[in-house]
């Protein structure tokens, strides 16, 4: 397999020069070109077409995530990982929504760098000359790259993204999964399950409801 295409938007020169630092320690990856500004990004990443694009969010000219709604209106075959110090869940969901395969908050170290590359390089081996896809080639497809918590046989990381990412969204305010199912669009059974994985890694709290009759009803909230 050829190495990996890798176009760097960075508008910081330091910055620059640690990402590139990072990329070359990284087997199967090539850097092609880089953009200190959204314009020239553009311009290149059309001309170019590299597999990946690890896009900086704020840039002099236009934002990251306007740079990424152009390459997907057009359908410019990059893929894209977002690198930005926004943290907000909002920000977050749109940029996942667009298709970004992962999603880095600066400042990060070299390792979380080279788990986002390295997952990005088993995915593409993974679907490379595939006629088609059995459901758990999917479901390691979509959910392949971030921060990822070990899970067992039956949950995927793409549904525990969605989940935390919820979570976070309530700001600490206990739920219960039945109020979780009807925001994210899932069955509350799966959500439960999730949920009460999450609660034995210890990354959300339960909290017993007692009412008056029948059982205590559970809330869940972020660590």
């Amino acid at each position: 397999m050829t190495n990996i295409s890798v176009f760097i938007v960075e508008d910081d020169p330091m910055v620059l020069d640690v990402n590139i630092g990072f990329l070359e320690k990284v087997t199967g990856f090539s850097l092609v070109g880089t953009a200190a500004n959204g314009q020239d990004a553009l311009r290149q990443i059309k001309k170019l077409k590299p597999n990946l694009v690890l896009l900086d969010m704020f840039l002099p000219d236009v934002s990251g995530l306007d740079i990424l709604v152009e390459l997907r209106s057009e359908r410019i075959p990059s893929d894209v990982i977002m690198i930005t110090a926004a943290r907000d869940a909002q920000t977050i969901q749109e940029v996942m929504r667009l298709g970004a395969v992962d999603y880095m908050v600066k400042p990060f170290r070299f390792d979380r760098f080279q788990k986002a590359l390295q997952d990005y390089h088993k995915m593409t081996k993974r679907i490379k000359g595939l006629q088609q896809l059995k459901q758990e080639d999917i479901d390691e497809w979509l959910g392949s790259t971030g921060d990822a918590i070990e899970l067992p046989k039956g949950l995927n990381e793409l549904t525990m993204k969605q989940i935390l990412l919820s979570l976070v969204e309530e700001e600490g305010s206990p739920v219960t999964a039945e109020q979780l199912a009807r925001h994210v669009g899932m069955a509350r059974v799966t959500v439960r399950k999730y949920l009460d994985f999450l609660a034995i890694k210890e990354k959300v709290r339960i909290e017993m409801q007692y009412g008056q009759v029948g059982r205590p009803t559970k809330y869940y909230s972020l660590k």
